[in-house]
Order: structure tokens, then C-alpha cells, then sequence
């Protein structure tokens, strides 16, 4: 039994990863023994949902502003477990700015970032990390770096900031990449709960809706495209590097 988790019906599409990951972090929670004292920063998007799975505090964000809204909750709660849990038009479009801010003031909490490349919430519009090519409603024909940019590897970018203390980037596409996502987040949870800095785990997920394909085909999508453009793996991880010292 995972006692952070509610025995809820899931509300999500089928075949999205949303529900595999609410349930990594509960039971991550459950484990280091946090439900009691672990506060949630819901978002918008699909990720807003989140509060009817977990049975543990969760606050809901405007767009884009969860690490404000985390970063203002831990320094004012410093003996609670803070866990912002984002979406990538959330936290790599519109809350740019607060992500990468509070990445390098190193605040003390973890962020859990489910990249699916695609806004879901609002239709599969283009998002931050649409690929190259990929069709949305915003753009049809597929992404056009001349017009758009490049998708942005949210792990690379936030590698080179003092206050970061663990990055990593996971996927559920596989039980093997389930089990090394969970890794990546009790890593996390125990360098945030040592006060070493800010925390990122990202994690690669399907969206069969809005990518317009059924569940087994999104699995394929995913390995095919993603994975080849965003690597798995540590990026930082700073108590790793003292070791090497």
C-alpha cells in the first residue's frame, strides 16, 4: 500500500505517463517517511491534477510561477518537504525565468519535470520542447527551428548553475527506465532534504492524445525521437563529484 497515493480513479488519457509518475513520487515520499511534513506545487496543465492523486498537502500555481511558489513555501517552512511538479509548458515556457532563478539562488526543493513534448492541457499546442519536425496545432507542418527555435534540453541548460545540486532525466517507457527514474528521485529527495541546493528530475513521457497516436504507438514515438534528442542520465550531481575529488 502506498499511503501517499489515493485510491482514486485516474482521470488522465490512456497511455499518458502523468500516472506512472504521480505514483514514483508517492511511494518515493512514502519511503523517506515524508507525507506528513511534503508539500506539492501543483501547476497549470495536465499536472494540476495531481492533488487528486496524492494524498498528501498539495498548493496550486498561476502558470509558469510553481518555483516562486516553492521557493516561498521552503524558506518560510524550512522543515517541510517541498516537490514542485511541472509540465514543460509550464516550467520551461512561460515560468523560464523562475525555474532558472531559483535553480541558481539553489533553493532547497525538488522539482519533478514531465517533458512530453507537447502542451497537453490546452490542446497540443507547440511547446518549448517540441521537436524538430513534430506536428502541434500551433504547428501543423511540423516545428520549423527557422521559426520557432530549437527544443530546449532543460538539463543541459540548468547544468552550469552554481546552485544546482542533482539533474537527472529519466523515462517510463520501459520498467527498466521506470525503476531508474525512481532512482533519479530518491537521489533528489536526499540531497534536498540535506540542504544542498536546487534538484531537477526530468522525465520523459507519452502523450497519445495530442500526439495523435494510440498508446502502443507513442511508446515507439517516444524511444525513436526522444530519447535521441534528450540523452538519459546524471548531468550533475554533486555529491558524486566530491567523491571524484
Amino acid at each position: 500500500m502506498v499511503r501517499s497515493m489515493k485510491p482514486e480513479r485516474t482521470k488522465y488519457c490512456p497511455g499518458c505517463g502523468h500516472g506512472i509518475i504521480h505514483r514514483l513520487v508517492a511511494e518515493v515520499v512514502d519511503e523517506f517517511g515524508l507525507r506528513e511534513r511534503a508539500i506539492g506545487i501543483a501547476p497549470v496543465g495536465c499536472s494540476v491534477l495531481a492533488d487528486l492523486y496524492w494524498n498528501f498537502d498539495v498548493v496550486s500555481a498561476a502558470h509558469g510561477r510553481a518555483a516562486a511558489v516553492a521557493t516561498g513555501i521552503t524558506r518560510a517552512n524550512p522543515d517541510c518537504f517541498v516537490l514542485s511538479y511541472q509540465g514543460d509548458g509550464d516550467l520551461a515556457a512561460i515560468g523560464t525565468a523562475e525555474t532558472i532563478h531559483a535553480a541558481n539562488r539553489g533553493e532547497k526543493f525538488v522539482t519533478v519535470f514531465v517533458n512530453n513534448a507537447i502542451y497537453g492541457m490546452t490542446g497540443g499546442q507547440m511547446a518549448p520542447t517540441t521537436l524538430i519536425g513534430q506536428p502541434a496545432t500551433t504547428c501543423q507542418l511540423g516545428r520549423d527551428p527557422a521559426i520557432a527555435g530549437y527544443p530546449i534540453r532543460v538539463c543541459e541548460l540548468l547544468q552550469t548553475l552554481g546552485g544546482v545540486a542533482y539533474l537527472a532525466r529519466g523515462s517510463v517507457d520501459t520498467p527498466k527506465n521506470v525503476l531508474a527514474a525512481k532512482r533519479h528521485l530518491k537521489k533528489a529527495f536526499q540531497l534536498a532534504l540535506d540542504k544542498r541546493g536546487y534538484c531537477l528530475v526530468e522525465i520523459l513521457s507519452p502523450c497519445p492524445t495530442n500526439w495523435g497516436m494510440t498508446p502502443p504507438q507513442a511508446i515507439a514515438w517516444l524511444r525513436e525521437n526522444m530519447l535521441t534528442y534528450y540523452p538519459l542520465g546524471v548531468f550533475k550531481d554533486v555529491s558524486a563529484e566530491e567523491k571524484r575529488a
